[in-house]
């Protein structure tokens, strides 16, 4: 399976990526910084030069042209204004779905944020941030040809990871370390049972794969 990760050299990408390849996947990371590239060969991927926002839906649909799964975990950074979450966490978002349904990429994992919400108060930068990851959550819920997972974690850490978590529709508020939130992406790639779901990760005492089987229905 060839899996194609938007926001390849993320700190959630990178743990994905080394993942994914150690379990046997081809796995290829958007990047648009040439000097990263090597940071993702280290991690198993390939990387892929692309600038997400400004790129076309024929240029992205030509990388994902071949992919079985791919993955938004792209975003603007926490330096970043309020411009850049429009253009990276909604547009780019906006972007990489479109292009993954023209390019018939079935499965796709939206990576999210607890609290995204099109319509969500406030002035400060990550109101606008909410609202950018709440307008593509609505967006790729449009998505008929993609069978999407939406995942929003609680506050990231870099604590390492425990295996254990919370994950359901609705968690309450919590932390959960970038590891674990790598780990469950890599299991929802694998699980199309949770297509239509959108979920809420925190750490919780539940095994990873247990949590995904248990939302999944399984």
């Amino acid at each position: 399976m060839r899996i194609v990760i938007a926001g390849g050299h993320g700190q959630i990408a990178l743990r994905l990526e080394r993942l994914l390849s150690a379990r046997g996947y081809e796995v290829a990371g958007i990047i648009r910084n040439l000097a990263q590239g090597d940071d993702l060969r280290e991690a198993g991927a390939e990387p892929v030069l692309c600038d997400l926002e400004s790129a076309s839906v024929e240029q992205v649909a030509a990388i994902l042209q071949g992919a079985e799964a791919a993955v938004f975990a792209a975003g603007a950074g926490p330096g970043s204004g309020a411009a850049r979450k429009h253009t990276v966490d909604l547009g780019a978002a906006v972007l990489f779905a479109d292009a993954a349904e023209r390019a018939r990429v079935s499965r796709f994992v939206m990576i999210s944020s607890m609290g995204a919400d099109a319509r969500h108060p406030g002035d400060e930068v990550f109101d606008a941030y909410l609202r950018a990851k709440g307008e593509a959550d609505d967006h790729v819920r449009t998505r008929l040809g993609l069978e999407w997972t939406i995942l929003r974690p609680g506050a990231l850490t870099d604590d390492p990871g425990t295996g254990l978590v919370h994950l359901a529709a609705r968690t309450g508020r919590g932390a959960v370390p970038r590891d674990d939130v790598a780990a469950v992406v890599a299991e929802l790639v694998e699980t199309p049972a949770t297509a239509g779901l959108t979920l809420e990760l925190v750490s919780g005492s539940t095994p990873f794969p247990v949590a995904v089987k248990d939302v999944a229905g399984n």
